[in-house]
């Protein structure tokens, strides 16, 4: 299973790498905001309750589990870059905007796994 997680922690890193940048590059004239990092929490916080609700009513295999939940929502969110992310915006005196992304990131992150695990 081991492989599975780690298959799928490659896609997911790939793709959090190649979004973030797509995002990043088309806000980047208008926000001093992380939106790449900020959009790819919320979306893989959804996509990891909507996987874990199929897991645990018995609608996908554990290896699917491994694969797509542990592996490619594992590494498609990122805790490391949030925090980064955060410490660059209080560092640069941008106190306001890093309470406004921890804030946002939590609550709607917390609101989007729920929102995924419910549908």
């Amino acid at each position: 299973m081991i492989w599975l997680i780690g298959v799928g922690g490659s896609l997911g890193a790939a793709t959090r790498f190649l979004l973030g940048k797509f995002i990043n590059k088309k806000v980047q004239r208008f926000s001093l905001f992380p939106t790449g990092t900020w959009v790819i929490n919320i979306t893989g916080s959804f996509l990891l309750g909507f996987i874990a609700n199929l897991h645990l009513t018995h609608q996908i295999h554990d290896s699917l589990w491994f694969l797509l939940g542990v592996g490619f929502c594992g590494a498609y969110t990122t805790f490391s870059t949030f925090g980064y992310e955060t410490i660059t915006l209080i560092g640069s005196g941008k106190i306001k905007i890093a309470i406004i992304y921890v804030t946002t990131s939590v609550f709607l992150g917390g609101i989007s796994a729920t929102i995924g695990l419910i549908i």
